[in-house]
């Protein structure tokens, strides 16, 4: 029986959101079949019911009477459809099916609970095959030769997508930090428009904003000890000031084709003691966090103390340097969906931008010393790895405000709460899965 296999196989994918709690039912939602001959291609949202949570997701099914080696790796086992047995598997990774998903954008076609849409005045190409990319957790991206890449959103919650929302008006208001979007897929849950896949331009002559840190980062390591960061063949300082001035410009885009407003002093107050009820909680969980507890409380009274309104937008919300990519003319931000697993209501909260900044810094902050974890020279390391993380949050803050982003006065006050109180749930998250990285958030607490 399907339900019985698709049980067995979604618990080991690397985007089920419930590892390690067991599976009560699985039920299949809804079957809309996009494909009738072999092989076949059907499109499934199934309910994981686990306790007393139920998450649903979607799944592009694969039937064929026999199965070719290259989709062996992604076989779900065999079951019967259409009166006989089939090897079902999961179709994303078919190149031979997944034409479908652009001819069905590129006709904007309506099938089942199904509508496939197309950007309007773009053309799609419908003949790229398709490969999918392997380091993707929590969704599935599927890249269309040099030209697109589809992000198929795994678990689904009723509603748009935040990244279809913000990348299509940031696009249509002329914006040069965003890929280009093709279209997209939905359907309906719960009676709402519910976002299921986005294409968008896919930057094949680019480089991701972590890795070209990471370059600078170990140039620096294998100079000699007396040359300076600035001096280094690998100096990264002036794309993270072209990176600051990027983001300040979707900050200022974002603050024109979506709503703004201002939080009060008492809002502001509120947001201070959650984040020393999450200092308490960390504490509580990481001890080693307690020797700092009073940096943390000294930045949260400063915070409290602001007496005047703070300016709230649209933000990106996820934001480091895995999210960014350089291309040949400037930096491109990606991943505008927000924190996954969040409530899209959350995720869509107007918040400040300096969020954001304070997620950039704190990632450039990683670049510098994750390397340093288990390395024989870290001690001798450190300093290195202080100067190259000042040298670049310096550059990325100069480019910020230099572009029109705002770092002043009481700004300063909450970019310094902001990111002391991402550097705790830093804390807890590398106690959990990363004990030897601990030391990385751990010194944001002693700049």
């Amino acid at each position: 029986m399907l339900t019985e296999l698709l049980t067995g196989w979604i618990a080991n994918q690397r985007w089920f959101a419930g590892k390690g709690r067991p599976i009560d039912d699985l039920s299949i939602e809804s079957s809309t079949q996009l494909a009738a001959d072999d092989p076949i291609l059907a499109h499934l949202v199934v309910s994981v019911r686990q306790g007393d949570r139920a998450t649903r997701y979607q799944l592009l099914l694969g039937l064929r009477d026999e199965l070719p080696d290259r989709l062996r790796h992604v076989l779900i086992g065999r079951t019967e459809w259409g009166g006989r047995e089939r090897y079902a598997y999961d179709a994303a990774h078919d190149s031979g099916l997944t034409g479908r998903l652009l001819a069905g954008m590129d006709v904007e076609l309506q099938i089942g609970p199904l509508s496939f849409h197309r950007i309007q005045d773009v053309e799609i190409d419908t003949t790229p095959r398709s490969l999918v990319m392997t380091a993707e957790q929590s969704n599935t991206s599927i890249v269309f030769g040099d030209r697109y890449i589809l992000k198929q959103f795994r678990a689904l919650i009723p509603g748009v997508n935040p990244e279809l929302e913000i990348v299509t008006a940031l696009a249509a208001a002329g914006s040069s930090h965003v890929a280009k979007p093709y279209g997209w897929i939905e359907s309906t849950l719960d009676g709402q428009p519910t976002t299921l896949a986005i294409m968008q331009e896919f930057l094949s002559n680019s480089s991701e904003g972590w890795a070209m840190a990471l370059t600078s980062v170990r140039d620096l390591y294998a100079q000699p000890r007396d040359l300076s960061a600035a001096d280094s063949g690998g100096d990264f300082a002036a794309e993270a000031h072209r990176l600051g001035a990027a983001t300040a410009q979707v900050h200022r885009d974002l603050a024109r084709v979506f709503p703004t407003a201002v939080i009060e002093p008492p809002e502001v107050k509120r947001m201070t003691e959650t984040f020393r009820r999450r200092l308490d909680r960390a504490i509580a969980e990481v001890p080693q966090l307690y020797p700092h507890a009073d940096v943390a409380h000294a930045a949260y009274d400063q915070l409290a103390d602001i007496d005047r309104p703070v300016a709230v937008q649209r933000v990106h919300g996820d934001y480091h340097l895995g999210q960014v990519m350089r291309t040949a003319a400037d930096w491109v931000v990606l991943d505008f969906e927000g924190e996954p697993g969040q409530p899209l209501a959350e995720r869509r909260a107007l918040d400040s931008p300096l969020r954001d900044v304070a997620g950039m810094l704190r990632s450039i902050e990683y670049a510098a010393r994750h390397l340093l974890a288990d390395h024989p020279d870290a001690a001798s390391l450190a300093s290195r790895a202080q100067e190259w993380a000042a040298r670049n949050r310096s550059a990325f803050l100069t480019g910020y405000t230099e572009a029109g982003g705002s770092i002043t006065g009481a700004d300063a006050v909450l970019l310094h709460a902001l990111k002391l109180s991402k550097a705790v749930y830093e804390v807890v998250y590398e106690a959990r899965n990363r004990p030897t990285w601990l030391p990385i958030p751990l010194a944001a607490f002693q700049e």
